[in-house]
């Protein structure tokens, strides 16, 4: 007789050999029972999974009612030093933020530049490109009106 370490029994083995099922099951029921104890264990362990993850957001809410509780007298006796304290470091805070994200925008546009200038052609050259030719087209047009303009003006004022 094999040790039950390494005895390799299949499931319809068991199925078959179990005293409450010792009747003989056909393939078609032995799938529909496997079906059924996959469906049961994963419940099993929906439960377990979700019971548990109840119980931590339970004590969750137990430690923090205590910690505030413990907390909410300290608070109002610190308060007229905590609260000037609190918005003092929240300006340093987003001061330092703003400074950072301008600093990156810096750099990010320097970088852009200096792909642009070195001809690797970064993304948006050629909406640059076309609003430059544009641009440069409407100051000609405007420079050739206001010439025209001139010199109608000096036509008929002499």
């Amino acid at each position: 007789m094999q040790s039950p370490c390494h005895a390799s029994l299949s499931f319809s083995s068991i199925l078959t050999s179990h005293p409450l099922l010792s009747l003989s099951l056909s393939e078609p029921m032995a799938e529909n029972y496997q079906q059924v104890v996959r469906q049961v264990v994963k419940a099993a362990t929906a439960v377990v999974t979700g019971g548990s993850t109840l119980m931590l957001c339970g004590l969750t809410l137990v430690g923090t009612v205590i910690f505030l509780t413990v907390a909410t007298p300290l608070m109002v006796i610190f308060s007229p030093v905590l609260i000037p304290a609190v918005i003092t470091v929240c300006l340093i805070f987003s001061g330092f933020l703003v400074s950072g994200g301008f600093g990156v925008a810096g750099a990010s546009v320097l970088y852009w530049m200096y792909r642009y200038i070195t001809g690797k052609h970064p993304p948006g050259a050629d909406q640059l490109d076309e609003a430059r030719y544009k641009l440069v087209a409407k100051a000609r047009e405007v420079k050739e009106l206001a010439q025209n303009r001139l010199e109608q003006a000096g036509h008929t004022g002499s």
